[in-house]
């Protein structure tokens, strides 16, 4: 079968794209993928369960400018997915923030002269739903996160600063490209391998027990299958410059998703916890640690997300959250991650 055209997966080893490159090989793409060191990641392919002529590993770093013009030769579209988690919060924004607005740029650049039709790039309800006061609860693509507002912290900050300056470049100077984004809520689902997402820390502390209670957080999450489907969608949708798709599911308080590891798991979720975290505990403990700490404004703050626009106009439709809960608590206990 002829391949349909060549797609550029930007970060190819990380946890939305492996499964994004997963659904392009199958619906009939031809697959290039960026990563920072190719020789670290020779058992991509095997983690993927794919050939090693299914996919092309370029080297291309966000921070330097090396590599991202012939990682965009030849390229139909491009998904631009790969961006800094850090799983603590950096002594300064910038270590965070920088690379993730410059390496868009990069991207966006590269895309541009090469003359790819489109770029998705993976954008959070981060740069939707934070830095904002009062009552607020419901959001969707017309609301944008304040990144000077007290509440945030690097991370949030540097989804909006990216996915802002992204659109900025658009306006000024992206020629032909046309740009769209995706904007995932908490990403669950099975693993891969053994290198997760941050995301999945929520899973994995809960069901080892590494919790001595409940915090009063909460997620509005989604499917890591379901996010890479919206990113395909997207891609060769008509119409799609310049769209933003919210796309995040139920909204669920970490006692919610405790109860249904519980319901769903039986033994096999003995160590999840069952009592609440008192607020006052978690703010002592956030002076002397600074990821507790950098969280802390979002304690009992519910962020109701209203992903309608992607179901009408992608014909999206999320699993449950409860469903994507269980498959990922089971694949971290098949890929031993969790204790059995």
């Amino acid at each position: 079968m002829a391949s349909k055209g060549r797609v550029l997966v930007t970060g190819a080893s990380g946890y939305i794209a492996g499964f994004a490159i997963q659904q392009l090989l199958r619906d009939g793409w031809s697959v290039r993928g960026t990563v920072r060191n190719p020789a670290k990641s020779a058992g991509l392919h095997k983690t993927l369960g794919i050939n090693v002529d299914q996919l092309e590993l370029v080297a291309a770093d966000l921070s330097h400018d090396a590599g991202w013009a012939d990682a965009a030769k030849g390229v139909d579209y491009v998904l631009h997915i790969a961006s800094p988690i850090p799983a603590a919060n950096p002594k300064h924004d910038d270590e965070i923030v920088v690379p993730a607005r410059e390496g868009t740029l990069r991207v966006l650049r590269a895309a541009r002269d090469a003359g790819v039709k489109r770029v998705v790039m993976t954008s959070s309800t981060a740069a939707i739903c934070y830095g904002m006061d009062g009552a607020r609860q419901v959001f969707t693509e017309a609301d944008w996160t304040n990144p000077a507002h007290p509440d945030t912290y690097a991370y949030v900050r540097s989804k909006v600063i990216a996915e802002r300056a992204a659109r900025d470049f658009m306006a000024r100077e992206g020629g032909a490209l046309e740009f769209a984004t995706i904007n995932p809520g908490a990403v669950l689902g099975p693993v891969l391998g053994n290198d997760y997402s941050a995301s999945l820390e929520i899973i994995s502390k809960l069901m080892n027990g590494e919790l001595p209670g409940l915090p009063n957080f909460g997620f509005a999450i989604v499917d890591v299958r379901d996010i890479a489907d919206a990113h395909v969608r997207a891609m060769t949708a008509p119409g799609m410059n310049g769209e933003r798709f919210l796309c995040a599911g139920e909204f669920l308080w970490m006692k919610d998703i405790a109860a249904i590891l519980k319901d769903r798991l039986g033994q096999q979720a003995k160590r999840v916890p069952t009592r609440g975290l008192p607020d006052f505990l978690l703010r002592l403990v956030g002076k002397f640690d600074k990821t507790v700490g950098m969280v802390l404004p979002e304690l009992g703050k519910a962020r109701i997300c209203d992903a309608s626009h992607a179901k009408a106009i992608l014909g999206w439709v999320p699993r449950p959250a409860a469903d994507s809960i269980v498959d990922c608590a089971n694949s971290m206990i098949a890929h031993g991650l969790i204790i059995s």
